[in-house]
C-alpha cells in the first residue's frame, strides 16, 4: 500500500513519522475521513472545507488545500479497491514532550484503507457519559478521540456498532462517530450543531436533501422516536433496529427507507456536491 507522507508516496511498511510528533503526544491534530468510490473520492471539497475549519479552531496553520487534493488524487490512484476509507490526518509535528508546540511546521499522512458496504440497519446503545457542548474541540474533528474509542468499545460489548451521547443538558448529541437523525409523527429531526455534535458531512448533505429539521431533542427522545437512523461517511444512511434494550421492527422504516434512496441517487449524481 502506498501513502503521501512527506510531500510524497511513500510504502505503507516504511513510511515514518517522528515520535515526537504532537499528533501522537499529546492528539494536536485534526482529520478527515473521505468516501473513495471507484477510484473516486466524494464530496471531498466539503470534507477539505471542514477540515481548514478545524484547523483553524485548533490554532494549527493553514494547511495546503491544494497539496492535500494532490495527495488524495495520488493515494487513490495507487490503491485502486472498490470503496475505500480515506483518511488524511493533519497534525502539529515535531514538537516538545508537553503542550506547547513546535516550529518545524505540521505534517500530513493521506492513507487508504479498503471498506465494504454497511448493512441497511444497525444497533446502537447509549452511554453515561456526555458531549460537553461548550468545550474547546466542541464541532472539530480532530484526533483527541480516546473518549470514542472507550464509548464504541462498550457499544460492541452490547453487540452493537455505535455508540450515542447526549450533552451536559441531557440533549440527544451524536455518536462517536456518526450524526443522529430520529423520526418524529413523519418529521426528521437532528439534533443542531449548537448541541455540541460535529458538523458532518453526511448529515450536513442529508438535511438539505430530505428537509430534515434541527431540533432539540431529549436524549429518551431514542424511547419513543417512530424511527432511528445514522449518517457518517461510510454509514450514508443508515437505519437503527434496536437502541439499548429497545428494538425497531421493520427498520428501516418508510421514512428512513426514503432518506436512503434520495441519499444514494443524490450522491450517485454528483461526487462533489
Amino acid at each position: 500500500m502506498k501513502l503521501w507522507l512527506d510531500g510524497r508516496l511513500q510504502d505503507a511498511e516504511s513510511a515514518r513519522v517522528s515520535v515526537f510528533d504532537h499528533g501522537l503526544t499529546v492528539g494536536d491534530g485534526i482529520f478527515e475521513t473521505v468516501k473513495a468510490v471507484g477510484g473516486r473520492t466524494f464530496a471531498l471539497t466539503r470534507h477539505l472545507d471542514r477540515m481548514a475549519r478545524s484547523a483553524r479552531g485548533l490554532g494549527l496553520p493553514e494547511p495546503d488545500l491544494d497539496e492535500v487534493r494532490h495527495a488524495c488524487a495520488a493515494v487513490v490512484e495507487a490503491n485502486p479497491v472498490p470503496l475505500g476509507r480515506l483518511r488524511i490526518t493533519y497534525t502539529g509535528g515535531h514538537g516538545p514532550l508537553g503542550s506547547d508546540r513546535g516550529d518545524r511546521g505540521a505534517t500530513l499522512v493521506v492513507a487508504l484503507g479498503e471498506s465494504t458496504r454497511r448493512p441497511d440497519s444497525t444497533a446502537v446503545v447509549t452511554v453515561p457519559w456526555t458531549r460537553n457542548e461548550r468545550g474547546a474541540l466542541t464541532g472539530l474533528k480532530t484526533t483527541s478521540y480516546a473518549e470514542n474509542v472507550v464509548a464504541l468499545a462498550r457499544a460492541h460489548e452490547h453487540g452493537a456498532t455505535e455508540a450515542l451521547f447526549p450533552n451536559t443538558a441531557g440533549l440527544l448529541c451524536e455518536g462517536t462517530g456518526s450524526n443522529v437523525f430520529v423520526v418524529l409523527d413523519g418529521e426528521i429531526h437532528t439534533p443542531p450543531l449548537a448541541s455540541g455534535c460535529l458538523a458532518g458531512i453526511t448529515r450536513e448533505l442529508t438535511v438539505e436533501w430530505t428537509g430534515a429539521k434541527e431540533t432539540d431533542l431529549p436524549i429518551d427522545v431514542l424511547e419513543h422516536a417512530d424511527e432511528i437512523f445514522l449518517t457518517s461517511t461510510l454509514r450514508d444512511v443508515q437505519a437503527v433496529h434496536r437502541v439499548d434494550t429497545r428494538e425497531l421492527p421493520g427498520a428501516p422504516g418508510p421514512v428512513t427507507a426514503k432518506a436512503m434512496r434520495i441519499f444514494e441517487e443524490r450522491a450517485g449524481d454528483d461526487l462533489d456536491p
